[in-house]
């Protein structure tokens, strides 16, 4: 099969698991709240795992190939910072969406990274293509259940969005492959970006242990002790 047509096929898949996840809380009617509530944590931290697999297995080992230590480690830290200063801008104007624009941000750089990966044939892009998909669907479920709290998003068009939503993965993995396939440095970025992001987004979002209400410092603390065992490894290799 056409590597470009693989891109297009596997971001748009990866896409649609959120379409998928929010599908499933649509139809999730538990009556027992505690068997609800152990359902909906275990799907989210289903999700923290995934996101952690694609952070520490596929996306800074192949992001910090190419820089150098103090290079990776500072476009992780301005992943995570970014992400903390969309989280408190989303605060800040009183969004039902934050976890929308969590599963965005994250997928929009995934997407981008896994074109350029198939596009240099590289071994791992199956693997991140399925990583992606596997985060989406809680990310999916979760954002669903947020934007269903108000009247204002009515569930099948929330579901619809997310379908809508789903097109902008093969988009994204369109330009990874036609413009990022040939710029190794830049591929390196976008990962480790993404990757400080997301870990920021596990620790604030997902670990109920880290996250303080109103308070978004915190989960830094992991972002910066994931760079210190990251760089270390890097100098010592």
């Amino acid at each position: 099969m056409n590597a470009l047509l693989v891109v297009i096929i596997t971001t748009l898949f990866a896409g649609l698991a959120m379409a998928l996840g929010a599908t499933l809380a649509y139809f999730e009617k538990i009556d027992n709240q505690w068997v609800e509530e152990d359902i909906r944590h275990g799907v989210m931290a289903f999700g923290g795992g995934a996101l952690l697999s694609a952070v520490a297995l596929v996306l800074v080992p192949e992001g910090i190939a190419n820089l150098s230590p103090l290079s990776a480690s500072f476009w992780f830290i301005l992943g995570g910072v970014s992400f903390m200063m969309l989280d408190i801008y989303l605060i800040k104007i009183n969004t039902p969406a934050s976890q929308l624009a969590a599963m965005l941000a994250d997928f929009i750089p995934e997407s981008i990274a896994l074109g350029a990966a198939f596009a240099t044939g590289h071994s791992n892009a199956m693997l991140l293509a399925t990583l992606i998909a596997l985060q989406n669907l809680p990310e999916g479920f979760s954002a669903f259940r947020e934007l269903n709290t108000g009247a204002a998003f009515k569930p099948k068009k929330v579901i619809l969005l997310f379908c809508l939503m789903a097109t902008l993965g093969p988009i994204a993995g369109i330009m990874g492959y036609f413009w990022l396939s040939e710029s190794p440095v830049a591929i390196s970025i976008i990962m480790l970006f993404a990757s400080g992001g997301i870990l920021y987004s596990i620790f604030q979002d997902i670990a109920p242990q880290v996250k303080l209400e109103k308070h978004w410092t915190p989960p830094m603390g992991a972002v910066l002790g994931f760079v210190f065992g990251m760089f270390g490894l890097m100098v010592s290799s």
